[in-house]
C-alpha cells in the first residue's frame, strides 16, 4: 500500500518522475478563501512527508502568496526530491502579459519567493486569456531562453480549452501540458489529448478532479459556471455516493488518478487532514462498479463545459442540450 501511495510515472520525455498525487498550491496563497497561514504551512509538509514530491503554484496564485509561503517551506528539503512548477503570464483576475520580457521578469521573481535556485517546469497560464500566435512565437521561446540559462528545466503551457492544447503541442514547443477538469467522472475530453501528447513527447497533468467543487458534496461557489440542470444532475451524483456509505470526492479522486496516461494529478488543500485525507483515499481500491452507477447519473450531462477566455480559443461545438 505504501508502494502505492509513492508510486510515481514519468512525465512525457522528460526527466522527471511525478507522484500519481501532486499538491497544487493555489489554496495556500487563499485562492478559495482567507487562511490560517501557519495551517496553509503545516499542508504543505504533510503533503511532503506523505511522500508527495509534486509541487505546483504560479505567480497568480495570491498574487504571489502561495510562492511566499512555498518560500518558508521547500529549503527545508532536499530540492532533488521534488519537483516544483510555477506559473507565467496571468498575474491576477484580469492582468495578463506574455511578454518575453515579462517572460524573464516573472521567473526571477519566482525564483526568489520561493528561495530556488531552478524551476523544474514553468507553464504559460491560462494562454486562452492571451493570442495564441504571441504565446508560440514569443513567450514559449522566451522560456526556452530561460531553459539554455539553467532557471528552467522543463516548459509547459496550462488552460482551459482543448483547441489551445491542440493547436500548440504540435509546435514541438512543449514539455508538457497542464488540463484541469477535463479528466473527472463526468467530463473526460482530456481522453482526446493522449495520443497527439504521446506523439510529440509532451507531458500531460491532470488538475482538479472535483471539477471547482462540481463533483462535491459542498455548495458551488457563485463564480462557478454551472448552468441549474447541470448543478442538479451533479447533487444527485453526491447524494448517490453518500447512500452508498462514500463520497463523491474520494471516488472523484480515485478514478482521475486511475487512468496513467496523465503523469500525476493536482489536487489543493491548506489543511493537513484534508491533504492526508486525499493521500489515504489513494491508497484504497477503486469501486469501478460504483463508477459506472455515478456516470449513469451523470451522463445527462457528459462533457459539458463552458467558454474561457477569448471566443477563437474555444471549440465552436461544446453542447448546448444542457443549457436550460
Amino acid at each position: 500500500m505504501i508502494q502505492r501511495t509513492l508510486s510515481k510515472r514519468q512525465l512525457g520525455k522528460t526527466e522527471l518522475h511525478l507522484t500519481a498525487l501532486g499538491f497544487g498550491a493555489s489554496s495556500i496563497g487563499a485562492e478559495f478563501g482567507q487562511r490560517d497561514w501557519n495551517a496553509a504551512l503545516e499542508s504543505v509538509k504533510t503533503a511532503i512527508q506523505l511522500g508527495i514530491n509534486f509541487i505546483d503554484t504560479a505567480a497568480f496564485y495570491g498574487r504571489g502568496m502561495s510562492e511566499i509561503l512555498l518560500g518558508q517551506i521547500l529549503p527545508d528539503f532536499p530540492r532533488d526530491q521534488l519537483v516544483v512548477s510555477t506559473k507565467i503570464g496571468r498575474y491576477a483576475g484580469n492582468h495578463f502579459d506574455y511578454s518575453a520580457k515579462r517572460v524573464a521578469e516573472s521567473v526571477d521573481v519566482s525564483l526568489e519567493r520561493m528561495r530556488l535556485e531552478h524551476l523544474d517546469m514553468v507553464f504559460c497560464h491560462d494562454i486562452e486569456y492571451g493570442d495564441i500566435n504571441q504565446v508560440i512565437e514569443e513567450t514559449l521561446p522566451a522560456l526556452q531562453r530561460q531553459v539554455a540559462k539553467g532557471k528552467v528545466r522543463y516548459v509547459g503551457i496550462s488552460g482551459y480549452p482543448m483547441k489551445i492544447f491542440e493547436k500548440v503541442i504540435p509546435t514541438g514547443l512543449l514539455d508538457c501540458v497542464i488540463t484541469y477538469n477535463h479528466y473527472t467522472l463526468q467530463n473526460d475530453m482530456a481522453l482526446r489529448l493522449l495520443p497527439l501528447a504521446e506523439k510529440y513527447g509532451v507531458g500531460v497533468v491532470n488538475a482538479a478532479p472535483f471539477s471547482a467543487r462540481l463533483l462535491s458534496s459542498l455548495p458551488l461557489p457563485p463564480w462557478h459556471k454551472a448552468t441549474d440542470i447541470v448543478r442538479s444532475v451533479a447533487k444527485q451524483a453526491a447524494e448517490y455516493c453518500i447512500s452508498k456509505g462514500t463520497t463523491i470526492e474520494k471516488l472523484a479522486l480515485q478514478f482521475s488518478i486511475e487512468h496513467s496516461g496523465f503523469a500525476s494529478c493536482l489536487v489543493g488543500s491548506a489543511r493537513s487532514a484534508e491533504i492526508a485525507q486525499l493521500a489515504q483515499w489513494v491508497l484504497e481500491p477503486l469501486d469501478q462498479e460504483l463508477v459506472r452507477q455515478v456516470q449513469t447519473i451523470l451522463k445527462p450531462i457528459h462533457n459539458w463545459y463552458y467558454i474561457e477566455g477569448r471566443p477563437e480559443n474555444n471549440d465552436l461545438d461544446w453542447p448546448t442540450n444542457v443549457t436550460p
